[in-house]
C-alpha cells in the first residue's frame, strides 16, 4: 500500500502514442512483485476495479488520448487508486473541464472521501465549499476552515487579522447576527 496517490493538474497526453485506459491505470501499481514485463493478474483487476470505481470501466480498452478532459480525470483518479493510497492528492483536478464534469469529478471525490483522505488543491473557492468539510486556505497566511456546517455564520467584525474569501462567500447565504446589523 502507498502512504499517497497523486493526481496531477495537467494530464494532457501525446494523442500519437496508442495507450489504452487499462495501461494507463495499471501504471498506478508502484509496489509489489510483477512479471518482468508487463502486468500481472492481479494488477489488472485491480485497475479494473479501480475503473468501475470511477465510472470508466466501459472504456478500458479505449485509447486515451480519445477521451474527454473529464474523462482523462477519471483515468488518472482510478490510476491513483491503484495504489490504494491512504491520502489522495489532486492538484486542480477540474481545470479544463466543463462545469457538469466538474460536478462529477466532485461527486466522485466526495464518494472517495467516505474511505481515503483527499486533499484538493484549487482556486474554485465556490465550488470547494459546496463539496469540502475543511478547507486550508493559503493567501500570505495560513488559516483553517472547519465548514461542515456550512449554514454557520462568520462574523467579520470580530476579525482582527484575517479576512478571506471562504468567509465572504459563507457569509453571503447566511443571516446576520444582532451585533452585524
Amino acid at each position: 500500500m502507498s502512504e499517497v496517490g497523486y493526481v496531477p493538474q495537467n494530464t494532457n497526453v501525446n494523442i500519437d502514442f496508442p495507450i489504452k485506459v487499462i495501461e494507463v491505470v495499471m501504471m498506478g501499481h508502484v509496489e509489489g512483485k510483477r512479471p518482468l514485463f508487463g502486468y500481472g493478474k492481479s494488477e489488472k483487476l485491480c485497475a479494473m476495479g479501480a475503473l468501475e470505481q470511477v465510472g470508466m470501466g466501459n472504456f478500458s480498452e479505449t485509447k486515451i488520448a480519445s477521451l474527454s478532459g473529464g474523462q482523462r480525470q477519471r483515468v488518472m483518479i482510478a490510476r491513483a487508486l491503484c495504489a490504494n493510497p491512504k491520502l489522495l492528492m489532486l492538484d486542480e483536478p477540474t481545470s479544463s473541464i466543463d462545469v457538469t464534469g466538474q460536478r462529477e469529478i466532485y461527486e466522485l471525490l466526495r464518494a472517495i472521501n467516505k474511505n481515503i483522505t483527499v486533499i484538493v488543491v484549487s482556486h474554485d473557492i465556490s465550488v470547494i465549499l459546496e463539496y469540502a468539510n475543511t478547507v486550508a486556505h493559503i493567501n500570505k497566511h495560513l488559516s483553517y476552515h472547519d465548514i461542515s456546517d456550512k449554514k454557520s455564520t462568520f462574523h467579520t467584525h470580530k476579525k482582527e487579522e484575517h479576512f478571506c474569501e471562504i468567509e465572504l462567500l459563507q457569509m453571503l447565504g447566511s443571516e446576520t447576527c444582532e451585533s452585524c446589523d
